[in-house]
């Protein structure tokens, strides 16, 4: 509940501070006296949008702090908390206050962590509900209607249902039309991928051909250089005192001098001059090769050249690298496979959105005879409370019409809810604003909050004289609602009604002190005697007489009775 409320500087508040109490607490005072700038105050601890003219004159800065008590730690508002990582335990003292300086700049803070205006309204929107004879929190609003009724149901199990199917249905159609789309693409890439393939295959691209190729040519570039070199060894080895016909001599005459004698030294010689001819004969061999193996090469520098180039030019129009081709030629046969196949999946997509459309209506319609038998049971509760409140005509029917059209579903269901009323005998009931007054409209939210009782979150409801322009017997029946009410939620009434104010448990009289300056004040009533001089005022007038004393006795007597 709204425990402690401080005011500094608010048009003509100066610094107010107010005590508040559970159950019905009556805001009583004369016209003008500044009851609505109670409510503005408020309204800026709550994020409501702030205006420059809320400072008070002469004042820099403007400050308002509300303090909340909940008695439970699940209470949404911690949920809330635990979303925007605020440390705050669960349970603990809720502190909203806001600042407002003459120039427009408005600060926030929750639990005196800075916060932004966004999030300090989304607190308040979960502790606080403001009613006025001409604000009545959706009621006119045809889009809040189904919420209310999910709400009063608690249809939590079937919405959480509905919306998961939701989900899984737009997942199965957003991917049915994605495949869709790609398929008329590839078909009318078809033919170009198709062009691109006969045109790899006809290429036959190897991996590393590039890198062979260019060893190959940087080769047969250099032929006449190798063949040079080659010609000169030859002539070397095998020429007019070469070293071949060198080595053989040496050979010769140490193999005369061994037979002459033995020698040692002389054998390991004629060892190594054996090898050395045979390794100069085998290197005499290879590079006899040389000329021949250029001549078994199948490819001119000129064909490797227009090779490269094919290769090159063909990486280029499909932007990628040499190496790269062949696995680009695997990804468009695969392109091409896909597109020869794609009929199959496509068919298992369209039998998956089938289904998940199936089961998404299935869940609506759960959903829907949910909300059928809430309606009903709505109806009768509420026109149960209707002539407790002197609205004995009104009739009252909560519509639900479930919509075929797929295009009309959403992740809250099929269903277009409706709240209708008919004020008189014999008329067909229609939207709220079209037929009921002000008066009606704000006694018919009343009885909504008294069956809703106990459904609703948030624990403080306040009340902006909705008892305008109605007394006597209909002025009684608000009240008791008030009273009802605040057995499940604090309430906090404004009110010019005697008969409400007589049933408050806690009385507080706003009021102007004129000085050097005009200023509101506030002023709870803490005994009978007091409670009773104000409701007289509220009977009578200014001047309160004995008859009107009595008559408030009266009826402070008859609430406690």
């Amino acid at each position: 509940m709204l425990s402690y409320l401080n005011i500094r500087n608010i048009v003509l508040i100066k610094a107010l501070e107010i005590d508040c109490g559970a159950g019905l607490s009556a805001l009583t005072g004369e016209t003008g006296a500044g009851k609505s700038i109670l409510l503005d105050a408020l309204g800026l601890a709550l994020g409501v949008r702030a205006e420059t003219a809320l400072v008070r004159k002469g004042a820099e800065k403007a400050e308002v702090t509300a303090t909340f008590s909940l008695s439970g730690a699940d209470h949404p508002v911690y949920r809330l908390f635990e979303k925007q990582d605020m440390d705050i335990e669960k349970g603990e003292e809720i502190i909203l206050r806001r600042s407002l300086t003459e120039d427009g700049r408005s600060r926030a803070f929750i639990n005196d962590r800075p916060v932004s205006i966004g999030l300090l309204r989304e607190a308040g929107e979960r502790l606080v509900e403001i009613h006025g004879q001409f604000e009545t929190h959706g009621l006119l609003h045809v889009k809040t209607h189904r919420a209310v009724l999910d709400r009063y149901g608690s249809h939590t199990e079937e919405l959480s249902a509905v919306a998961a199917a939701w989900k899984d249905w737009r997942a199965a159609e957003e991917a049915l039309a994605r495949t869709r789309a790609d398929l008329e693409k590839s078909r009318t890439d078809e033919d170009y991928l198709k062009h691109q393939l006969a045109e790899l295959d006809s290429l036959a691209a190897e991996a590393g051909e590039e890198e062979r190729l260019g060893d190959l040519r940087k080769l047969l570039g250099s032929r006449e250089k190798i063949c040079e070199a080659a010609a000169q060894c030859r002539e070397l080895l095998s020429g007019g005192g070469a070293a071949c016909d060198l080595v053989a001599q040496a050979q010769s005459l140490l193999e005369k001098a061994i037979n002459d004698i033995t020698q040692e030294n002389l054998t390991g010689a004629a060892a190594a001059l054996d090898r050395a001819a045979v390794e100069l004969d085998e290197a005499l061999a290879e590079i006899e090769n040389i000329d021949s193996s250029f001549d078994h090469e199948d490819m001119s520098l000129d064909m490797i050249e227009e090779r490269l180039f094919a290769l090159r030019d063909c990486a280029r129009k499909h932007g990628c690298s040499v190496g790269e081709l062949p696995q680009k030629r695997e990804e468009i046969a695969e392109k091409l496979n896909m597109i020869a196949h794609q009929d199959e999946a496509l068919e298992a997509l369209e039998a998956a959105e089938h289904k998940a459309r199936e089961d998404y209506a299935q869940a609506a319609a759960a959903l829907t005879a949910r909300r059928n038998e809430t309606a009903r049971r709505l109806e009768k509760l509420l026109l149960k409370e209707l002539p407790l409140l002197k609205l004995d005509k009104v009739q009252f029917v909560a519509e639900v019409k479930s919509s075929a059209e797929p295009s009309d579903w959403t992740a809250e269901g099929a269903d277009r809810v409706r709240f209708l009323v008919a004020t008189n005998p014999g008329q067909e009931p229609a939207p709220l604003e079209k037929v009921a007054s002000g008066g009606e409209l704000s006694r018919l939210m009343l009885a909504f909050k008294v069956v809703m009782a106990g459904k609703s979150r948030i624990p403080c409801l306040i009340f902006d004289e909705i008892d305008s322009g109605i007394g006597g017997a209909v002025a009684d029946a608000v009240g008791a609602h008030l009273k009802r009410l605040s057995a499940h939620h604090q309430v906090l009434v404004v009110t010019h009604s005697p008969q409400v104010a007589a049933k408050a448990d806690c009385h507080l009289v706003i009021s102007k002190t004129q000085g050097q300056e005009t200023l509101t004040d506030v002023t709870p009533l803490l005994t009978a005697e007091e409670r009773r001089e104000e409701i007289a005022r509220m009977l009578s007038g200014r001047d309160v007489t004995e008859e009107a004393r009595a008559a408030a006795e009266k009826l402070i007597g008859s609430i406690a009775a």
